[in-house]
């Protein structure tokens, strides 16, 4: 039987679990008139949920509820889980300052450990680069690579059972959003929003390197980035100039990577503010998070006519080197994050401003909606299951 310690939900030992985090951000909201900013009352305001999604995957047990402080911030995907589900990792990139008697985003610098196995627990927070935003772990599990915007570089953490420690910083001369590392460990893409492109990583043992003689141009505002199970493959999610709030159309990039060197082969347009993606792990299909207007284009007189209470999620057919757009699923307001189970029956689509999660089914190469929630009690910003 659950019981509730402080802020955390326990459980007995975690068995054949599929695991799932979220992260809550209460600082931050959107509204009709624009962004608006809280200072937290209470050091336990934002919070970090584990699911468990393997017994009933459309009514996810809740394993664990930890008061550890995130932001919305960053794409979503500052989290990340490791292959043998014994550790995860969130960052808190921003927080918020008072000045001229307002509160302001800063960068920030945390990054939190939390011990997955038997009752979830906070291991310790840990100071990486300056508002550490994406994030992903080699599939051997050993090294955790950090996107750090405001510090315009990549951090590299050793992984050694509970034990994180840090192994170098990675200049790359830009802000980097997101990161993804290849299913051989060898490689890993680096996005920079700001310049509209694409950088690729080097990982031999523990040793990163960057050229930037290799960058890829993309899309306008690059800001997610995912690869196909088989390394083919990467798609780049383009957030357009206006990040989803201006009811024009954005676009996926599909970068071949077996090119020597890797390109850009096609671009498919997806629909309005496309920012979390996932790729299913059988590789045959993604989709894309569209905030289509639901953030707050009403505050702007210029796109009011785009505004929208809930946005949607693109679904991609991906066929060899081929991807094409074949169909939408309307979800709640502001989706961001989007994670496949995985065995990729199922996606689950986090509403920032409907403070839920959608659950969506997979059944053949299309994907519907059950109708089935997970209520939350607050704004998940970004979510993540294993790698």
């Amino acid at each position: 039987m659950a019981t509730i310690i402080g802020f955390v939900l326990v459980q007995s030992a975690i068995v054949s679990a599929d695991l799932m985090i979220i992260a809550n951000d209460e600082k931050i909201s959107f509204t009709p008139e624009g962004v608006e900013l809280r200072m937290p009352e209470r050091a336990d305001s934002d919070t970090v949920l584990v699911y468990d999604t393997a017994s009933d995957p459309e009514a996810p047990s809740l394993v664990a509820k930890l008061a550890l402080q995130s932001s919305v911030y960053g794409p979503p995907t500052n989290l990340a889980i490791t292959p043998d589900q014994t550790l995860a990792f969130v960052t808190n990139p921003v927080r918020l300052e008072i000045e001229g008697g307002q509160p302001v985003v800063v960068p920030h610098d945390e990054l939190h450990v939390i011990d997955l196995e038997g009752a979830p627990r906070h291991l310790a927070t840990m100071t990486v680069g300056k508002q550490p935003s994406g994030m992903d772990i080699t599939p051997d599990g050993r090294l955790l690579l950090i996107a750090n915007r405001a510090g315009e570089s990549v951090s590299v953490l050793r992984i050694g059972g509970k034990a994180v420690t840090f192994v170098d910083t990675v200049q790359v001369g830009a802000p980097a959003a997101a990161v993804r590392v290849a299913p051989d460990g060898r490689r890993a893409l680096v996005v920079f929003k700001q310049h509209n492109k694409v950088g690729i990583l080097h990982i031999r043992s523990e040793t990163v390197t960057y050229d930037p003689g290799e960058d890829v141009n993309v899309g306008i505002s690059p800001y997610n980035v995912d690869i196909t199970p088989t390394g083919d493959l990467a798609l780049i999610a383009n957030s357009g100039v206006t990040g989803g709030n201006d009811g024009h159309a954005d676009s996926v990039s599909v970068i071949d990577l077996t090119a020597d060197p890797p390109r850009v082969v096609d671009v498919v347009g997806v629909g309005d503010g496309p920012e979390g993606l996932a790729i299913s792990p059988t590789g045959a299909l993604a989709v894309v998070a569209l905030i289509d207007g639901s953030q707050n284009a009403r505050a702007n007189p210029h796109t009011a006519w785009a505004a929208k209470k809930n946005g949607k999620v693109a679904v991609l057919e991906i066929s060899g080197k081929t991807v094409r757009k074949t169909g939408e699923v309307e979800v709640g307001g502001m989706p961001e994050g989007v994670v496949f189970s995985p065995d990729g029956r199922y996606v689950y689509v986090g509403n920032f401003l409907g403070r839920d999660v959608s659950i969506l089914r997979v059944e053949g190469g299309r994907v519907v909606d059950t109708g089935q929630t997970i209520d939350l009690e607050a704004s998940p910003a970004a979510m993540r299951g294993p790698r």
